[in-house]
């Protein structure tokens, strides 16, 4: 067949263009050469940290829909003397529709609870035992005053999705203690999963290695743990010895493919987790003292206090970053909080708190953060008034502006508050955190810099925390 010169430059244009993007990629140094691709590997073994941190593992209790602060941690006397009077100030509403301007003061008694007399309210009887052992945070902030944001916010760092997550951070920075077990787990509510669903444990752009993998909340935990049959014992190590081998050759020539040896070791660490998951996995040899502490007894509170005791047992051998979730919007009490609220608490409280207690007593309080908290917490009125001829179907609107959540262990200060909203407890006004502040303070007590604990994407060097002004909370560390 006879070719025109038009015809040859046709055809092969997209070679050509794909040369010249390769030269000017090569040029800017943005093209990683065959020694560099080799160089990249990426894998879960122990890392130093940039310097000394006491926190070698976390484990966080996200509560999300927003747990009402003034109604749990934030007592406030003026809400209690204007309540169902028109509130005096500006309120930022985030459902202009259901609004209201009629003040509803705290609905539950608090009391002054440890030797540091922390205020708690009256729904929370076992995080009240605790209180010695915490910090509460009552100022904290995102100011993106809607779920999804606001989730990004404390998850990733950003109001936008397609970030790593902290956990995927922390572990791309430290490594796991324990190659038989996932390095970062997602313990899901049998419920539902949480609003924005994978994004809660997303990778982003990190590998994949450092992706969460997660727990169900129902048997089987983890599917296909066991081997057929026809494939167990040296029939399996064989198969996978051949299969290991292929993979490796297969990646070999592919350097540079993080993605392909991610995979790879995610399917090594499956063949590993065999045993080793499911002994992590099965709570039954605990004592009946330890099943009791977190209120496995009691149907209320049994499946969160399970997963509660699931997150120990994971930490103790070495997982270094478990995300235990409530289900989809639980949190969330636009309407009905007199009765959604206590509901709520009885379902977390005992096992939250015993977590704090049976790490303590293990002796692995001080190398593990606890965290517990949501992404946002409720207005000081009333919601969806119109109608209701009483409160037992009203609820709070959305508050990112100044909400309360708490920390334990690894650094973090027992039995201090800190921080403080306004007399209505609608804006953080003192010693106010912000989501990249908690992300610095975190980092810190885990020995990493958040400006050399990077990732080079696009030629550019991307890290969770990105805000300049960002700080480490000193004033709550131990």
């Amino acid at each position: 067949m006879l070719h025109t010169r038009r015809s040859i430059l046709n055809r092969s244009c997209y070679g050509i263009g794909g040369i010249a993007l390769a030269t000017l990629l090569q040029e800017q140094g943005l093209l990683a050469t065959s020694e560099q691709a080799k160089a990249q590997h990426f894998d879960l073994t122990p890392k130093r940290p940039h310097r000394f941190g006491q926190a070698k593992a976390m484990i966080s209790m996200f509560m999300q829909g927003g747990p009402s602060h003034m109604d749990l941690f934030d007592p406030k006397p003026e809400l209690v003397k204007l309540d169902g009077k028109e509130f005096p100030g500006e309120v930022k509403y985030d459902d202009a529709a259901g609004a209201s301007r009629e003040v509803m003061g705290p609905q539950w008694k608090f009391g002054k609870y440890g030797q540091c007399g922390m205020d708690v309210s009256e729904l929370l009887p076992h995080f009240s035992r605790i209180v010695d052992d915490v910090t509460l945070i009552r100022s904290m902030h995102t100011g993106v005053n809607n779920h999804g944001q606001s989730i990004y916010a404390l998850m990733n760092g950003q109001v936008t999705g397609g970030r790593p997550t902290l956990g995927s951070w922390i572990t791309y920075g430290l490594g796991s203690e324990n190659q038989d077990l996932p390095a970062y787990v997602a313990l899901t509510d049998p419920r539902g999963v949480p609003v924005l669903g994978v994004d809660n444990w997303s990778n982003g752009w990190l590998p994949s290695l450092y992706q969460g993998t997660v727990i169900r909340p129902k048997e089987p935990r983890i599917p296909n743990l066991d081997a057929p049959l026809s494939l167990k014992g040296d029939a399996q190590a064989r198969y996978l010895n051949f299969v290991q081998r292929i993979n490796r050759e297969h990646l070999e020539a592919r350097p540079g493919e993080s993605d392909l040896e991610a995979r790879i070791q995610s399917f090594e660490l499956a063949a590993r987790m065999q045993t080793a998951a499911k002994e992590a996995l099965d709570i039954s040899k605990e004592s009946e003292a330890t099943k009791k502490l977190y209120g496995i007894d009691n149907p209320a509170a049994a499946e969160f206090g399970t997963r509660c005791l699931i997150a120990r047992r994971l930490v103790e051998r070495g997982v270094r970053f478990v995300s235990l979730f409530t289900g989809n919007q639980t949190w969330d009490h636009h309407q009905s909080i007199l009765t959604g609220l206590p509901a709520t608490c009885l379902y977390v409280d005992q096992g939250a708190a015993a977590l704090v207690t049976d790490l303590k007593q293990r002796g692995l309080l001080d190398t593990t953060v606890v965290h517990w908290g949501g992404e946002m917490g409720r207005l000081p009125v009333i919601q969806n008034r119109a109608g209701a001829k009483d409160r037992k179907t009203v609820g709070r609107d959305h508050n990112t502006y100044g909400f309360s959540m708490w920390v334990a262990g690894g650094g973090f200060k027992g039995g201090h508050m800190h921080g403080e909203t306004d007399e209505f407890g609608h804006h953080a006004v003192k010693d106010v955190v912000n989501h990249y502040d908690y992300h610095t303070t975190l980092l810190h007590l885990f020995g990493l810099d958040p400006k050399k604990l990077s990732y080079k994407r696009n030629g550019t060097d991307m890290t969770l925390v990105e805000n300049p002004q960002s700080r480490v909370v000193s004033e709550i560390l131990a």
